[in-house]
């Protein structure tokens, strides 16, 4: 395994982050404990969570799995950099009661420790934004991270779906405060996706933050969606889909999966070892339903690309721009 530094933080993190958002809805406890103990063998030391994750009725089972597998012992919480995030209601389904959610002082404080006791833990490493709150101010929410930075029960905050201009405000306001302010963010970027790179990305790398894409294979599209849909003769679900119902879109995909056969490579692996080459970085999530599917995605971390595969991904997917020469000249 590959690591790096996460931002501009001292702390070491794994050039892959393990995604958990299919512990509890997709697969079981045993399989989803199966995975974590398969990703920190392999050297995967950043795991990505949410209170929410669970969905519905089950809001906070994610968490709950991860921490049973941290009470197994074994140095699993030791060894792991632990990241969930803060936004969505956690109150009972068909519940309007305010305050339990979103980013006030009191939500964050009430989060906390929901999600300290689920994961079985008394810190958590990055605590994440996973939305903008446009009612609360900076000032009050970087008041509630210091409170519980001093507790000793975060280490760090980190964002989730800000844009470019939010990562700026947060972290002026929190310079004004002496705070060290956001150290990550995590966004939709993929070779699809790339319009964080016009303005979120080149904010992350200008505040010092950490970039964690998520959706690397943009709902399997880029993991060679054509292919597997004619090999099993079943047609693409999901995002995948959606997006190969656009004939623009369905020819771009035709010609990556084209381009890679005749470089003999693996339209997954190159998804996620595009984005290892991409400024600003620190590494994907991948969330894995199998240890098959692990193992899949560590070959990325060895994959180097050619510079003529490299041109061509470009020549398939170009980037939107920079900013503001994207849409204004």
């Amino acid at each position: 395994m590959k690591y790096t530094q996460l931002g501009r933080t001292g702390l070491k993190v794994s050039r892959l982050v393990l995604g958990t958002m299919n512990f509890g809805p997709q697969i079981g406890e045993p399989e989803s404990h199966a995975i974590m103990d398969s990703a920190l063998e392999a050297g995967i030391n950043f795991f990505d969570t949410a209170n929410v994750y669970g969905w519905g009725e089950n809001k906070g089972r994610t968490e709950e799995i991860i921490g049973t597998w941290f009470a197994q012992g074994g140095g699993r919480r030791e060894k792991t950099v632990l990241a969930t995030k803060v936004y969505a209601s956690m109150a009972a389904e068909g519940d309007p009661w305010p305050n339990f959610d979103r980013l006030s002082a009191l939500n964050i404080r009430r989060a906390v420790e929901a999600s300290l006791k689920r994961l079985n833990t008394d810190y958590i490493d990055v605590y994440q934004f996973h939305h903008v709150d446009r009612n609360t101010p900076f000032e009050e929410i970087w008041q509630a991270v210091e409170v519980l930075v001093q507790q000793g029960k975060i280490l760090y905050a980190g964002s989730s779906n800000f844009p470019g201009w939010k990562i700026a405000q947060a972290n002026e306001a929190a310079a004004r405060l002496g705070r060290l302010g956001l150290v990550t963010e995590q966004c939709l970027y993929n070779l699809a996706e790339r319009r964080a790179e016009m303005e979120v990305i080149p904010a992350a790398e200008a505040y010092g933050l950490g970039v964690i894409p998520w959706s690397p294979l943009h709902g399997g599209l880029l993991g060679g969606a054509i292919r597997k849909s004619a090999e099993s003769g079943r047609s693409a679900t999901g995002r995948s889909a959606d997006a190969l119902s656009n004939s623009t879109v369905r020819a771009q995909v035709q010609a990556y999966e084209d381009l890679l056969d005749k470089h003999g490579l693996e339209p997954g692996d190159v998804a996620l070892a595009w984005l290892l080459t991409r400024p600003g970085i620190t590494g994907p999530i991948v969330g894995p339903r199998t240890p098959e599917q692990l193992a899949s995605a560590l070959r990325a971390i060895e994959l180097e690309l050619s510079q003529e595969v490299l041109d061509g991904l470009d020549e398939i997917f170009p980037g939107p721009g920079a900013s503001p020469e994207a849409f204004a000249w």
